[in-house]
């Protein structure tokens, strides 16, 4: 029966921890709603013929009516099994997903779409609270192994799908603990590493070895491997960031937004930094190049360092507030966006390119130079330029640029395999030119959405035991 709840219930904002308390530390900002109000919430959902949420929005085609209705009717273990039937990391998804799934909600057209991220997250901390989240074990062993290098979404979903085939998993991170940028990239007010770490218990207990501290490629060889391994899944992401072209890049005080963002997270876990050799915002002027979330988590971090002053840069033009006619329903829109760090304090521009960066005696960053730019259409293909007399300067202490990622890093480790015009890994059905070598997640697809790293992950997973069981 479709539900008529919407009619009955608005959306319910998930609230956030006031900001003079949360800037203090680096817990999860979020406070969870009720059991009470999740149930209205999922009521919301209208069961519709054509479920956009769960084909155009859900790179996992997670089975978002379904778990509505059995939250709906209190029926939350098997809206647990529902939701793993199809993602690994549910507790993951649900806190750091942009939820495209609720963009392409049917109520989306005209009236606020369904809470479905926030619904993932209730559904799956019940899970664990409760204990039905619990590890499976293979009924038999294939006698055939797979090794997995890098730890990010791509990489944990591979393994434990391996695993529980049947096959002998070992992951290979180069850090030393798993995880990937899910630990060393995304701040901890956004997702606590507890969460990675409790998950990780039960892909140990499902027979899932991890080796960290070894960069593969550098510690061993990729031939190693091959004589080790029956197969070999290569998920380590798009770790190759894009530089920034302008005079004084070099300049003392200059970072990509990783080097920050990874080593406060460190910090955080306990581990021991250089004090020579760390990047404090504490009481400077910090500019942020590049306006995505990287972006955002650099200033929500800034912001807890002490910064003085924060700017975040983008060279796109501003978006609009309201969905745009070329980014229809059901797509992902191109729409303003405002996150939790963004309301912490800071000063966003657009269509500002970075002109030239000043250093003072010491060689330290002291000034960026910019200016305003225009884009205009040629021939299809959209071009900037500069905006006469726009020029202005921004006093800078520290400078980290969060551009994006431009493709997996190019080491020995891929240097055999056949590459894209992009620099990303060719593969055919996740399998590279070297049929025992398969690859996933950004290093085949460029820098994407930890949801899709976590599809990749599971479908480059039933590609490699198919291989296996030939």
């Amino acid at each position: 029966m479709t539900s008529k709840g919407f009619l009955e219930y608005k959306r319910q904002t998930v609230e956030y921890r006031p900001v003079d308390q949360r800037v203090n530390d680096f817990k999860e900002i979020e406070i969870p709603l009720t059991p009470e109000a999740i149930q209205q919430q999922a009521e919301r959902c209208a069961d519709c013929g054509i479920p956009f949420c769960h084909g155009a929005g859900c790179p996992v085609e997670n089975r978002i009516p379904e778990f509505n209705e059995l939250v709906a009717q209190d029926r939350w273990k098997e809206a647990c099994d529902n939701l793993h039937s199809t993602n690994n990391f549910p507790e993951i998804t649900g806190r750091v997903c942009p939820a495209p799934c609720e963009t392409a909600c049917t109520l989306a057209v005209n009236d606020d779409p369904v809470l479905i991220r926030h619904i993932e997250f209730q559904i799956v901390e019940r899970g664990f609270v409760e204990g039905w989240i619990r590890p499976l074990r293979p009924m038999t062993q294939s006698g055939k192994s797979a090794a997995v290098i890098g730890s990010g979404p791509a990489g944990l979903a591979a393994a434990q799908q391996l695993a529980r085939a049947g096959h002998a998993v070992t992951v290979f991170e180069k850090d030393p603990q798993p995880g990937g940028l899910l630990r060393y990239g995304i701040p901890d007010f956004k997702l606590e590493k507890w969460v990675i770490d409790r998950r990780l218990e039960q892909m140990k207990a499902e027979g899932v070895q991890f080796q960290c501290n070894v960069n593969v490629g550098r510690d061993i060889t990729i031939e190693y491997l091959q004589s080790q391994f029956d197969s070999i899944v290569l998920t380590m992401g798009a770790g190759q960031p894009r530089d920034l072209q302008a005079e004084g890049r070099d300049t003392n005080g200059v970072y990509y937004a990783m080097e920050f963002l990874s080593q406060q997270n460190r910090l955080v876990a306990g581990e021991k930094i250089t004090p020579a050799d760390c990047i404090n915002a504490h009481d400077k002027h910090v500019i942020v190049i590049g306006g995505g979330d990287t972006g955002s988590d650099c200033v929500g971090t800034s912001r807890r360092q002490g910064a003085a002053s924060i700017h975040q840069l983008e060279i796109l033009p501003k978006p609009p507030e309201n969905r745009p006619d070329d980014t229809p329903w059901p797509m992902w829109p191109r729409t303003m966006r405002t996150s939790s760090s963004h309301q912490e304090g800071c000063e966003r521009m657009w269509s500002v390119m970075t002109k030239k960066l000043v250093s003072d005696a010491e060689g330290n960053v002291c000034e960026l130079h910019a200016c305003k730019v225009e884009w205009a259409e040629e021939n299809g293909q959209w071009k900037l330029s500069e905006v006469a007399g726009s020029e202005f300067t921004l006093k800078a202490d520290l400078i980290l640029l969060a551009m994006g990622f431009v493709h997996v890093e190019h080491t020995s480790l891929v240097e055999t395999l056949e590459m894209d015009s992009r620099g990303n890994i060719v593969v055919n059905d996740y399998q590279t030119s070297n049929p025992k070598i398969f690859a996933a997640g950004d290093a085949v697809s460029g820098a994407s959405l930890i949801v899709r790293a976590i599809d990749a992950g599971r479908k480059a997973a039933e590609a490699v035991d198919r291989y296996l069981r030939q």
